[in-house]
């Protein structure tokens, strides 16, 4: 019985040698033939904004300008494409609106109104301090009068922005990656060029202007005076010599009658 007894503790022994060295190795097998995680799409400025839920409109504006489709085309393109940051204004900022401020544009400009809220670049919350205004957005020219918008930040997370036209603030962050952050905004962003009033005229130019240009004149200019001075003096010996000729006649004319006489 003591030998039988050996016998199969000797033979659970092996069986539980051989399975220690056999299930690393099959551990290892079933991990390398595991398929790898796929990547994660690219986040869309829809489904960023879908989630957040409140910008209804802000979704038809980006898609009636196609600028969604902007947006995320290069998103899902190379990273050299570079990054974006959108300011969604929400649907109770539309709604503040005056009534026909959106229907009063043309479709051309509907797309700059949108493209004023979008930088081509990521601005992370902590740049905000740093950055150099006015920001260029993707509506262009940040001229006088134009589509200029200036960021200012306290330093402790509250984030204004002006157009000239309107004072927005940064409520919050919506989406932050590596390419695309997105952050609500109370107000719709007016660009001055769409509804601030008129710019006025340059400044006309000062007197010392006008006074150096007048020193610029040349001085061959002034020649007119001396023409006529000239023709004065030739004048004077053509009236001597007119007065000669009379007198020449009134003595021919006694000399004929003491003749006569």
């Amino acid at each position: 019985m003591e030998k039988q007894a050996r016998s199969m503790a000797a033979s659970i022994l092996l069986v539980l040698l051989s399975l220690s060295l056999t299930a690393p190795s099959a551990r290892c097998q079933t991990a390398a033939t595991a398929p790898a995680p796929a990547a994660a799409p690219a986040k869309s400025i829809r489904a960023v904004l879908t989630k957040a839920g409140q910008f209804t409109k802000f979704l038809q504006l980006l898609k009636s300008t196609q600028e969604e489709d902007q947006i995320d085309s290069q998103l899902k393109g190379k990273a050299s494409s570079g990054g974006f940051t959108v300011f969604a204004p929400t649907d109770n900022a539309f709604t503040s609106l005056k009534s026909g401020s959106l229907n009063a544009l043309s479709d051309q400009e509907k797309t700059s109104l949108v493209q004023f809220h979008v930088l081509s670049q990521l601005l992370p919350m902590a740049q905000f301090d740093t950055v150099s205004n006015p920001l260029r957005t993707q509506a262009g020219d940040t001229g006088r009068g134009k589509y200029p918008l200036n960021v200012t930040a306290d330093g402790a997370g509250r984030v204004n922005i002006s157009t000239g036209v309107v004072n927005a603030t940064v409520d919050s962050t919506l989406f932050t990656g590596d390419r695309l952050v997105v952050y609500q905004v109370d107000k719709v962003l007016l660009p001055w060029k769409l509804y601030g009033p008129p710019v006025p005229p340059a400044p006309a130019p000062s007197p010392s202007v006008d006074k150096d240009k007048k020193k610029a004149v040349p001085v061959a200019v002034a020649d007119g005076p001396e023409a006529d001075s000239a023709t004065a003096s030739e004048a004077a010996p053509r009236g001597m010599r007119g007065l000669g000729v009379g007198l020449c006649g009134v003595a021919v004319a006694v000399a004929a009658a003491w003749c006569g006489m």
